[in-house]
């Protein structure tokens, strides 16, 4: 289906509906979504082409790897931790999607949009949705898996919303020296902040990450930019 627009100014359109009608921007790229026919933005977002970074980036992770998928909302960040761990089910790995913002439900949906021609694949991603998911958690859930499992929590900011959590800085050593010990992938996805401007730059960078508190960001070891259709993939270590 033809869009009547580029995705970029679709973004925008949601963004100024947002506004203008006080809604959220999720809820206005859905609307967006709808009128251009399809039942919602994920939907849209996987009929969009993916830009050549963003392409089949399971082959450029390595075992061990802490990844930062970010984006601003609405620019497939999600959806980009998604098909990360369809691309691992086909290449017979174990996937996990770690989610303290959707429903499984709202997951499975948005699987399913990916899965292109081989439909039911997604039903082999694990979809955890406990609201104790933290650092200790997701450790004990990956406890005996195989080396190269992949796992994408969603999202990075949320992990130490409650205060009986540790830090998210103390968060991420845990993980990041658990990856490391058992061959494990991890990605995060997180939010980029409001600060960033297109304008200044294309695409959002580490010092655009969104952090309520101070985290020491050479944990990460590879990080993946989205912005308006376009993406640039880095290998920080």
């Amino acid at each position: 289906m033809r869009l009547s627009a580029p995705i970029y100014q679709l973004k925008r359109r949601a963004k100024l509906l947002a506004r203008d009608e006080k809604i959220a921007l999720h809820a206005a790229l859905d609307r967006i979504a709808r009128d251009e026919g399809f039942a919602g933005w994920s939907l849209l977002a996987a009929q969009v082409s993916a830009p050549s970074d963003e392409k089949d980036i399971l082959s450029r992770l390595t075992d061990g790897d802490i990844v930062l998928l970010g984006a601003r909302p609405g620019h497939g960040k999600t959806l980009l931790g998604l098909k990360i761990l369809l691309d691992a089910i086909r290449d017979g790995r174990r996937s996990v999607f770690f989610t303290l913002e959707y429903t499984e439900h709202e997951t499975r949906e948005r699987i399913r949009s990916l899965e292109g021609d081989t439909p039911g694949l997604g039903d082999l991603v694990e979809i955890v949705t406990d609201d104790e998911i933290c650092a200790d958690y997701i450790i004990r859930h990956l406890a005996g898996a195989a080396r190269s499992t992949v796992a994408v929590i969603d999202y990075l900011q949320i992990l130490d919303q409650r205060r009986d959590k540790p830090e998210l800085s103390e968060q991420l050593v845990a993980l990041q020296a658990f990856a490391r010990k058992a061959g494990i992938i991890l990605a995060f996805v997180s939010q980029i902040d409001r600060s960033f401007d297109p304008q200044n730059k294309p695409l959002p960078d580490l010092q655009n990450i969104r952090l309520p508190n101070r985290v020491d960001t050479s944990l990460f070891s590879k990080a993946c930019f989205l912005h308006e259709g376009k993406a640039q993939f880095l290998a920080l270590a």
